[in-house]
Order: C-alpha cells, then sequence, then structure tokens
C-alpha cells in the first residue's frame, strides 16, 4: 500500500492509474479511527474498482463545536496497518493546509437536503462535507465513491451534489454494520463507558420498536415515532436530541408511512452523540399478493 499526503502526488498517481493503466478508481473517504464498518467498505469498494483509494482526513469544517473536533479519536498509525491488511491501494492522508490553504474562500452548500435532521442541529455541518467530499473527488477522481448507510443524511447530501454539479462519479451506499449487540459501528463508539456502551443500545432498540409497529400493521407516523421514543425515555443515561419519520428521497417529515419511510435518530449517550436509522417497509397485504 502507498501512502501519500500531498495534493499534487494523489492527483498523479490517479492520472497514471487511470489514464496509462486503463484502471477503474474508487475512493473510500473516511476520518480514520477505522472499524470493521470502515473495512466493509473497503470490500465493496473492491468490487467496484480494480484500485483503492482510502482517505483519512479529520475535516474541521464540518464539526460545529470546537471541542467536539478536538476529542475526535485520531490513530494514523493503526488506520494503515488496518487498510493495508484490508488491501487498499492508497492512504491518502493530507494535513489540513493542503486540504485548506491560505486564504481558502470557496464552500459548497446542498440547500434542502442539509437543513432537516442533522442539520437542524449542526450547523455548518453539511457545508463542510459537501466541500471535503467534493475536494476529494476533485482531487482522486474516482470512478465510484463508496459511503456508508449509518449517515444517511450525507449520503443523500452528496448524492444531491453530484448529480447537481454533473460529477462523473457513481455514489455507492454501503448498508450499516453493527456490533454483536445491534449497536451501529462508529468511531465515536470509543467514547462510550462501559455502562454507555449498554446504555446506547437504545438506538437499535427504538428502531425495532417502530419496525414491531409496522409489521403490526401501524401505518400512522405519530405512532410509529410514539414507540421508538419510548424505547429511549426507557434508558436514563439516553437524550434524545432527535427522531423522526422523513421520505427516503427528499428527507422531508410524513406523517403516514406509505410504501416505505426512513426513521432516523440522534441520541446522547453522557457526552457522546450517537446516530441510526432504518428504512421501515410496509408489509404486503394479502389482497396485494393476489393483485400482484
Amino acid at each position: 500500500m502507498r501512502a501519500i499526503e500531498q495534493v499534487n502526488a494523489m492527483q498523479a498517481w490517479s492520472r497514471e492509474v487511470r489514464g496509462r493503466d486503463g484502471l477503474r478508481v474508487a475512493l473510500v473517504p473516511t476520518m480514520g479511527a477505522l472499524h470493521e464498518g470502515h473495512l466493509s467498505l473497503i470490500e465493496l469498494a473492491r468490487r467496484h474498482a480494480d484500485r483503492v483509494v482510502v482517505s483519512v482526513f479529520v475535516n474541521p469544517v464540518q464539526f460545529d463545536r470546537a471541542d467536539d473536533f478536538a476529542r475526535y479519536p485520531r490513530d494514523l498509525e493503526r488506520d494503515g496497518a488496518m487498510l493495508a491488511g484490508a488491501g487498499a491501494d492508497v492512504l491518502f492522508a493530507p494535513d489540513v493546509g493542503e486540504i485548506y490553504a491560505p486564504g481558502s474562500q470557496t464552500f459548497v452548500t446542498v440547500e434542502g437536503l442539509s437543513q432537516p435532521l442533522c442539520g437542524a442541529h449542526r450547523p455548518g455541518h453539511f457545508r463542510g462535507v459537501a466541500t471535503i467530499v467534493l475536494k476529494l473527488l476533485t482531487i482522486v477522481q474516482p470512478h465510484v465513491a463508496v459511503f456508508g448507510e449509518k449517515d444517511y443524511q450525507q449520503l443523500a447530501v452528496i448524492r444531491r451534489m453530484v448529480r447537481d454539479l454533473f460529477l462523473d462519479v457513481d455514489i455507492v451506499g454501503a448498508p450499516i454494520i453493527r456490533e454483536a449487540d445491534a449497536l451501529a459501528m462508529s468511531s465515536r463508539n470509543r467514547h462510550l463507558d462501559a455502562a454507555g456502551r449498554v446504555a446506547a443500545r437504545c438506538l437499535a432498540g427504538a428502531l425495532d420498536a417502530a419496525e414491531a409497529r409496522v409489521a403490526a400493521g401501524e401505518c400512522e407516523g405519530a405512532a410509529l415515532i410514539a414507540a421508538a421514543s419510548a424505547a429511549i425515555a426507557r434508558e436514563p443515561l439516553a437524550r434524545l436530541e432527535y427522531l423522526a419519520l422523513v421520505d427516503p428521497e427528499t428527507l422531508a417529515p410524513v406523517s403516514t408511512l406509505g410504501e416505505s419511510a426512513l426513521v432516523a435518530l440522534a441520541v446522547w449517550v453522557g457526552s457522546t452523540r450517537l446516530i441510526d436509522n432504518r428504512v421501515l417497509v410496509a408489509p404486503v397485504t394479502n389482497t396485494e399478493r393476489r393483485s400482484a
């Protein structure tokens, strides 16, 4: 595996691999602190391309709080070893000065999709996400880029940006990878102490509760949200930031399930903010089966 820190060196590598060698390149953008969920993105990327570039960059522009940026876990040596073992071809790890040179004034805002859910609670977050992703896509010039569906809103924002700016790259979403107790894998999980780790199970429990109501025939959004909220309320260490039922494409709130809807939530467990989501699909009735 090759490690690259400079933008011009990354661009040169990509030009050579894409141009002279005619190979397909995949990009997996990360902020490091890698775990098995990230490795699943690399595995998926490998199925779409001949070469896989993994970026590790803790992007200061997407943090709405300086303390959150400061405490975000960093271990580039460990990340590099994991990437080499996972078969990544390039680790692209630029420093902040490479990406945001002195005098940088250009940022990207995706209106609409950036505003609800996490966007309503983290001002400027998706402006930072869209900006760094566009920079990485411009530098690496991948044929495909892979993002995890745990950050569902982020994936929606990036897909919208790529469509709106006519970028020649395929965006692939990867399923959420979960721990044995169903907690969605996240770099932030390492901030949880033993009690917090147990308490964090309430996120998956909330999604399970909503899904169980759907399986029982419930389609009213208020009832689904109430079932999920109750699961969070039963955990004394958890504090609900938001819980919403939205259209999976537009992220606009919905009052009934319809064919499908996304339930998304953010929960604080102590000083650690966790997110999760699940697409709820209405069960097919016997009448619908016969008519099909």
